[in-house]
């Protein structure tokens, strides 16, 4: 029911490691483009209520999802440098945290610092949540954590649930994969933490590195495909306007009816705003 439509260069589808290393918690636009009808055009008869679901927090891209992402999903949010991925998965657990859920973001880019600070710019006091127990920000060496991903994996569903997690970030997958130099290597170690994650229950989001040739696709072509969920983040150009700017478009999300239109979006000092009504073409 999520796929969007077809397109030339898309898919058709589309002590433990995790207490820290030392560096993390303890785990255990003004509108453009001309305003159209409705831009979601749901079939509701596709729509499965039975399912729970939970908003991302994003605005404007919670309105192109017909009653929201099913819960326990696994979502990966593809781009390149620059597009709000991280953003994005710090709105996405904020959501969680002011609703009174709890959140682990495990990060292989940035100290546990760096993450903190980021997310107090935008308003969202995650060192609040953190020092009430609610939120766990890990920082991990993506060597580390490959070297040390068959016991994570194993340790994984009891540290998730002994800290009672309702959503979990890693960002990014990107540079766990870059660990792995055979493609086959590499694709068995993400499938199996991947179906790890799955196995926990807890809502996942993973960023990933678009590819450099395609930007509808992750760099190794790899989470896209294990993924219930993908949202693509990327630079366009319309021909009219002289900006590049930014748009998302939703590539598939299983058990869920959605937008199949690329929307633009901003990032602004309050988070990630999707622009519904407004046509990037």
């Amino acid at each position: 029911v999520g796929d969007g439509p077809g397109h030339p260069n898309r898919p058709d589808r589309q002590s433990s490691p995790l207490d820290g290393g030392g560096d993390g918690d303890e785990f255990g636009f003004g509108e453009f483009g001309s305003t159209g009808a409705d831009p979601t055009s749901f079939d509701e008869s596709e729509f499965d209520s039975d399912i729970p679901r939970i908003s991302l927090g994003v605005e404007g891209l919670d309105e192109m999802i017909l009653g929201g992402i099913p819960d326990r999903s696994l979502i990966a949010v593809i781009g390149s440098a620059g597009t709000g991925k991280t953003t994005f998965g710090l709105q996405f657990l904020h959501e969680a945290l002011r609703e009174d859920d709890d959140a682990v973001y495990i990060t292989l880019e940035e100290s546990r610092e760096a993450v903190l600070s980021t997310a107090e710019e935008k308003g969202w006091p995650f060192r609040e949540y953190a020092e009430e127990g609610r939120l766990s920000v890990v920082a991990m060496d993506p060597v580390e954590m490959a070297n040390s991903l068959a016991s994570i994996r194993s340790d994984l569903p009891r540290l998730i649930e002994e800290f009672g997690a309702d959503r979990l970030v890693l960002d990014s997958v990107s540079l766990l994969e870059m660990m792995y130099d055979h493609p086959s290597k590499r694709r068995s170690e993400v499938f199996d933490f991947a179906r790890s994650l799955k196995d926990v229950g807890v809502t996942t989001m993973l960023t990933s590195e678009a590819s450099e040739e395609n930007p509808y696709a992750s760099r190794h072509g790899i989470v896209e495909y294990l993924t219930d969920a993908v949202f693509v983040l990327q630079y366009v150009r319309p021909s009219n306007f002289r900006e590049t700017r930014l748009a998302v478009e939703i590539q598939k999300i299983r058990d869920a009816n959605h937008s199949r239109e690329t929307k633009p979006y901003e990032i602004t000092d309050e988070g990630i705003s999707v622009y519904r009504q407004a046509n990037i073409f």
